[in-house]
């Protein structure tokens, strides 16, 4: 069926030119992104982040401490979000930028040093640190950022933004920067993907299957070493009744 009208697709461009958007690397990839939610109060808030993370084609979103989370709000979307974990916040600095080959690591926060988003400072792979609604980042979560970067306001109503539209901005304006392709659009609505098979309970990020393997062939291991010691142990007895 042809579609006319604002739903028509063929007369749009799939992606906005800017001046300084990325360059694919040499295997025709853009950057990816990553957004790092901790301490993030309201339970509201990251399910509206998880609806943004698809929306602005998310690498991962990333979770700190537990690995239980809270959907509400996300009208579905977290099916379609790729989570990763991490026990602490520098052991997520360290994953992001060795597993994931992330440049820079930087806080979403109003400090003097503070770069605008629409500056567009980025050099490639980026994880975005978001803070609570109410103080922002903690001293923990800026020891790990490379830098800041903050969206400007103009009117006076109010101090700072709502973490989940402030994290929509940043990961618009990334979008933007890394070239994303435009979804295809029909009728009023962006196409919506068919829900993945849910390979976890709602709610709750799986361990990665590498770490469990990991932990699976390290017990094997000891158990091997625990058998082989138990018969050097009883050869000598052995030995001794043969006699």
């Amino acid at each position: 069926m042809e579609t006319t009208g604002a739903g028509a697709a063929s007369d749009r461009p799939s992606s906005v030119a800017i001046d300084d958007a990325a360059e694919p690397t040499s295997s025709g990839r853009r950057p990816e992104m990553y957004v790092v939610a901790h301490n993030v109060a309201k339970r509201h808030n990251l399910g509206m982040m998880m609806r943004s993370c698809t929306a602005f084609d998310v690498k991962a979103l990333v979770l700190i401490g537990s690995r239980k989370f809270n959907a509400f709000g996300s009208q579905g979307a977290d099916a379609h979000v790729a989570f990763e974990h991490y026990e602490t916040l520098r052991e997520a600095r360290e994953g992001l930028t060795a597993k994931r080959g992330v440049t820079r690591v930087l806080g979403v926060e109003i400090v003097e040093s503070a770069e605008p988003i629409e500056s567009h400072p980025f050099t490639g792979n980026t994880a975005f640190v978001m803070g609570n609604e109410g103080h922002g980042l903690t001293e923990q979560q800026k020891a790990i950022c490379d830098g800041f970067v903050y969206i400007r306001q103009y009117g006076p109503g109010t101090a700072s933004l709502n973490v989940s539209v402030a994290a929509s901005i940043v990961m618009h304006q990334f979008a933007l920067w890394a070239n994303y392709q435009e979804r295809e659009r029909v009728g009023e609505k962006f196409v919506v993907a068919e829900r993945p098979l849910r390979t976890r309970k709602r709610g709750e990020i799986g361990e990665d299957p590498e770490e469990v393997r990991a932990r699976r062939a390290a017990a094997r291991a000891a158990r091997e070493l625990e058998n082989a010691r138990k018969d050097e142990d009883s050869t000598p007895l052995i030995e001794a009744l043969d006699m």
